[in-house]
């Protein structure tokens, strides 16, 4: 069993019509065994911006935690907000210091550019290599699912609503095709001014 299997994981990132959507499932488990169903994967960097870690329960911790103190002291420095190209970047470099030794972790961004409106979603693996799309990005334990639905349901300029109910509809019935994620999900859609976070209830079996 490979080691970013261990604990299972779904999250997915959309871009939408001045909006971008990041969902992910609740399930932490190890192995077939599930333990909780309310682990955090998705985590604030900034009022518009988000990042998503599917992997390694425990790495998905330590690297949040870094992250989070790179974020805070670039922003002291800079005295502005971190922009979500500069966090790829910043992610990027965390990761591939470690390449020999890696944080087995597969990172998904999703944000706002403050200034200009601009979605954008991305996504790395393990060593730091980024992706940037023009539509939608994966990362976890059901990528093939994820990716099948996503390429089915997903069309350009989706307003918000419309935007939450593609990328709700991806992320559940794919995870019903994974037996180590899934379990509950949490989808947050941000707009240049709010961000609207809904916790879905999905099939537990």
């Amino acid at each position: 069993m490979s080691i970013m299997s261990y604990n299972g994981a779904a999250i997915m990132a959309m871009k939408g019509k001045n909006c971008v959507a990041i969902a992910t499932d609740r399930r932490f488990g190890v192995q077939a065994q599930t333990v909780s169903m309310d682990f955090q994967k998705v985590f604030e960097m900034g009022p518009t911006l988000y990042i998503g870690l599917a992997g390694l329960a425990t790495d998905v911790q330590t690297v949040s935690e870094r992250l989070k103190f790179r974020v805070n002291l670039y922003e002291l420095r800079e005295n502005r907000r971190i922009k979500p190209k500069t966090l790829m970047h910043v992610v990027s470099n965390l990761l591939y210091e470690r390449r020999f030794g890696p944080y087995f972790v597969e990172p998904v961004i999703a944000g706002l550019d403050q200034v200009t409106g601009e979605p954008f979603v991305a996504s790395l693996d393990l060593i730091g290599c980024p992706m940037v799309p023009e539509d939608f990005v994966v990362s976890g334990t059901c990528t093939e699912q994820m990716y099948g639905m996503c390429e089915s349901l997903y069309t350009p300029d989706l307003e918000p609503d419309q935007l939450f109910e593609t990328i709700s509809q991806a992320l559940m019935n794919a995870f019903d095709r994974d037996a180590v994620s899934g379990w509950g999900a949490v989808v947050h859609v941000i707009e240049k001014d709010k961000v609207t976070t809904r916790t879905l209830a999905t099939r537990m079996d």
